[in-house]
């Protein structure tokens, strides 16, 4: 395989484009520490470091899962499983990675690069917890709601309890479509032995699960509005999110779940920039 094609592949493994997930929340963070942009050398290695350590999750995710992929009818068609790309590749692109959100923290401050090991603690465990736990989903939202959190410290040095309301909302979004997600693979994690919430408690069940962590996220967004005495455009934000979400689970149901891909990735996706930009504004407007 040539060099572009390797690396477009490596793309598509990582699902680079879904970064759109977790980096705007961690922007958000990033525009409430600094009052508005932070020096552009630090909003530089913040950048490297979200990229760098999703990436890292990623692939190593695709690494230890490469058995399951390939007996999962759903995933055998991923990198590994193809044959597309060898296992000692994605590792070792993996502790390159790791490697580059290290020296990012580095670069940051102090307390980033003392935190950065318990950051791909959380990121890479990940990947082994549907092996153990019916909440997998949860520690998943962990590893994207850590961006804000981290991102504050990035620019402050520092942490602010504030922020880790912003942490809990990602958590449990994150966790909540994850759980709608993990309901294609309900009958393949029953056979197999694998645990999610669907798994446990049936497909219906999974989705009620998902509506209230949905609406416990929306509970701390309100809370976090608060915290930081959002203006008009702020709550604008919060809002916004609401009637997304609501069009999300409109969507899709237990006895339909082909619009899934639709609700799990494009309406996430803008749910995530809206709230930013509404965010942004309202910085912006409170300057």
């Amino acid at each position: 395989m040539g060099l572009i094609a390797k690396t477009r592949t490596t793309l598509e493994m990582i699902k680079w484009e879904h970064s759109i997930f977790a980096l705007p929340f961690a922007l958000t963070a990033v525009l409430l520490a600094a009052h508005g942009l932070p020096a552009l050398r630090t909003l530089a290695w913040i950048l490297v470091a979200m990229v760098t350590a999703r990436s890292c999750a990623m692939a190593f995710n695709r690494w230890a899962d490469a058995d399951l992929d390939a007996a999962n009818p759903r995933t055998r068609s991923r990198a590994i499983p193809a044959g597309l790309l060898s296992r000692e590749f994605v590792l070792g692109f993996t502790v390159l990675t790791g490697l580059g959100f290290v020296v990012a923290a580095a670069e940051l401050n102090r307390l980033t690069l003392s935190l950065s090991p318990a950051v791909l603690a959380v990121l890479l465990g990940y990947s082994y917890m549907k092996r153990l736990t019916r909440w997998s989903h949860l520690v998943l939202g962990l590893a994207l709601g850590l961006a804000p959190s981290a991102a504050w410290i990035a620019v402050r040095g520092s942490l602010d309890a504030r922020i880790l309301v912003l942490t809990g909302a990602v958590t449990l979004w994150v966790g909540g479509f994850d759980v709608l997600y993990a309901c294609q693979d309900f009958e393949h994690d029953r056979s197999v032995g694998l645990y999610s919430l669907p798994q446990a408690v049936g497909v219906p069940a999974a989705f009620w699960a998902a509506r209230l962590m949905h609406l416990a996220m929306l509970g701390l967004l309100v809370w976090f509005g608060q915290l930081f005495h959002f203006g008009r455009a702020g709550w604008l934000g919060v809002a916004a999110v609401c009637l997304l979400l609501g069009y999300e689970h409109a969507i899709v149901s237990p006895r339909d779940l082909r619009r899934l891909n639709a609700a799990f990735f494009t309406m996430n996706g803008v749910i995530a920039m809206v709230f930013l930009g509404f965010v942004a504004t309202d910085v912006w407007l409170r300057r």
